[in-house]
């Protein structure tokens, strides 16, 4: 039997807010457990929630970003349930009139084509604190500084049928989410975190399978592998004759397995209702229209104008506007080189090789856009070739122009890299270099003419290392064969 994998996404997206959603509590990272959190967010007797204005704004920003319907009335409500991080036996959240309606979100799959994944809805709530068990000798500390923590849950259908597409939607979220600086992405702390539905069905079927719920994901690849993972224990229960159970799973990335942690909750088990401490949120047309307007060039649209408007390569434009950060670089590089090509070349090239390395985000590159785009700049004008270009960039990366004086042109004029394009000059070398090997003349004398063609690379080697490889290599190519074939 032939089986469909169905997927759909919850992704927890912690919001840039420098306060709590209902409180003046930090949200920085970093800080010693339990100084973060105040009576608010206990819940201690006698205190009221306030919403914080900034969190509703950047919740409506993100249902814009998405074409998202924007309704008039949202209104929280409390979930109940009790666990030790949970300091008020609750989480205020929003259950029944969520702030974002549906809206939809497009992902680019490997074969180039384009998938549109609809949002169900996105939803307010606070996060809860951070239960660890590491250090503690068989129990369990409670750090609470997270507990009212801005959270909006991005809720997808069940759209998505291959673990690639689903990283390929949580990638376009994190685009999203980072191009309007609602978050920071950074799936390492926190700030971003995905609960995977999972199910299988016979391919044809058009009702949904049992479906397990992996809780907590946090990289784009643990979701592919958590997923390709489920799949096949699913798949294997079925074939086997057993019956997948509607349960929540924990994925443990070390043994490359989702394990059970507990039978799956319905929305009742929690007991939704009202939130009587908060008033609706209502949003007149006039504040969404305003929040529209400071809308920056979201990544389909920045995507789209690089392949318009540049020229570029539907690859190109795609890897280029995934990220705000090497999209403004790029952008930069190209506004001073004026290649948008080039520009492309170089920064999914040499520089991201360099970031790979040293493990560096492009915002910490050592390179600026205004260094690499004078460096491109003086390889369009001939001044340095390829090889030389490789030289000045490493010179730069490492900072040996110095100060002020760390440019591509001062460290060609430093190392004196510039390319030799004195027909006069280049023709002095070529005569020396055929005058000092006789032998390799005799033998492209003697080839046949079809053959010629590779043997000439002796020849170029020889003059561009006379040079100290400043000669331009396509004079010198056309040079050396002229009078090669002149000897014949």
């Amino acid at each position: 039997m032939q089986w469909e994998t169905v997927i759909g996404l919850e992704v927890h997206v912690q919001l840039a807010t420098r306060s709590k959603i209902f409180s003046g509590a930090s949200t920085a990272f970093g800080a010693e457990p339990n100084t973060q959190a105040c009576a608010v967010d206990l819940g201690l007797p006698g205190v009221l929630p306030v919403l914080n204005e900034q969190a509703v704004a950047m919740a409506v920003q993100f249902g814009l970003g998405i074409h998202a319907e924007i309704p008039e009335v949202s209104v929280f409500d409390r979930k109940n349930y009790f666990y030790p991080d949970l300091p008020k036996g609750y989480q205020t959240s929003q259950m029944y009139e969520p702030i974002v309606g549906p809206g939809e979100v497009e992902i680019l799959l490997d074969d180039g084509e384009s998938k549109r994944i609809r949002v169900h809805h996105a939803h307010l709530e606070e996060d809860a604190g951070k239960s660890l068990h590491e250090d503690f000798h068989g129990m369990t500390g409670i750090d609470l500084n997270r507990a009212g923590t801005p959270l909006l849950e991005i809720v997808s259908e069940p759209d998505m049928r291959s673990a690639k597409e689903a990283a390929a939607y949580l990638k376009a979220i994190h685009s999203i989410v980072t191009y309007l600086g609602i978050s920071d992405g950074n799936m390492a702390e926190g700030s971003m975190r995905c609960d995977v539905n999972v199910s299988v069905r016979p391919k044809g079927q058009e009702a949904f399978g049992t479906r397990a719920e992996i809780k907590n994901v946090n990289s784009f690849r643990f979701v592919e592998r958590a997923i390709e993972f489920e799949v096949e224990r699913q798949t294997e229960l079925l074939e086997d004759g057993g019956t997948v159970v509607q349960e929540t799973r924990l994925y443990d990335p070390e043994a490359d397995e989702t394990r059970s942690m507990r039978t799956k909750e319905e929305a009742n088990d929690y007991r939704y209702f009202p939130c009587p401490d908060l008033l609706p949120v209502v949003l007149d047309q006039a504040y969404v229209d305003h929040l529209r307007g400071q809308l920056p060039e979201l990544p389909a649209a920045k995507r789209e104008r690089f392949q318009g408007e540049l020229g570029l390569s539907a690859y190109d434009a795609g890897v280029l506007s995934a990220s705000r950060a090497m999209a403004e670089y790029f952008e930069r590089v190209h506004a001073v080189c004026g290649d948008a090509k080039q520009a492309a070349n170089w920064v999914q090239g040499e520089l991201s090789g360099a970031l790979n390395r040293e493990g560096l985000a492009i915002v910490d590159s050592p390179v600026s856009a205004d260094q690499l785009g004078g460096l491109i700049v003086r390889v369009l004008d001939d001044t340095i070739n390829g090889k030389a270009a490789k030289q000045v960039f490493q010179a730069l990366w490492h900072g040996e122009g110095g100060g002020e004086n760390n440019s591509a042109d001062a460290i060609i004029e430093a190392k004196g890299l510039k390319q030799v394009t004195d027909t006069g000059a280049i023709e002095a070398m070529i005569d020396q270099v055929i005058a000092d090997s006789p032998a390799q003349v005799a033998q492209y004398r003697d080839a046949e003419p079809d053959k010629r063609g590779k043997m000439i690379g002796y020849f170029v080697g020889q003059v561009m290392k006379a040079s100290r490889g400043t000669a331009n290599p396509q004079q010198v190519n056309a040079l050396l064969k002229e009078k090669l074939d002149a000897l014949c």
